[in-house]
């Protein structure tokens, strides 16, 4: 089982950045919980500001992981490019978002995502991405 933990624009300030709505944990920190309580699957972590640059990465290994868990920040609500390259790979992705981004600003509300994912996990911090993860190991 081979898995992509891919995280958008930002989250690379995780446990800096608004500690009110993402909390003191810096993704490398948690990752590193996360291998721990899944040591079933083979999984790798990357970041990117870029946009084009999470394009490539899901086209680098959409015909050859298990999943992809993908939390693509801000670019969730503006990025028909990420959307296009979901439905262009075969390895099927799971959209997560760390913050209910349905209480927040109307703007977030919408997802160009979604309709490309087997699924939607938003709100429930960190938590989010093991149940991604655990969804393609169980399955």
């Amino acid at each position: 089982m081979k898995l992509l933990i891919l995280n958008g624009p930002n989250l690379n300030l995780l446990g800096k950045r608004e500690p009110t709505i993402y909390g003191n944990t810096s993704f490398e920190e948690y990752f590193e919980q996360l291998q721990a309580a899944l040591p079933e699957a083979e999984m790798e972590y990357r970041q990117s500001n870029h946009e084009g640059t999470l394009v490539d990465i899901i086209h680098e290994v959409g015909f050859s992981y298990d999943g992809i868990v993908l939390n693509a920040g801000a670019y969730t609500h503006t990025s028909v490019a990420i959307a296009d390259a979901i439905a262009g790979v075969e390895t099927p992705v799971i959209e997560v978002h760390i913050s209910n981004v349905h209480a927040r600003e109307a703007f977030r509300h919408n997802s160009f995502m979604a309709k490309n994912c087997v699924g939607t996990i938003a709100g429930l911090g960190l938590k989010g991405y093991e149940l991604a993860a655990r969804y393609f190991i169980e399955k």
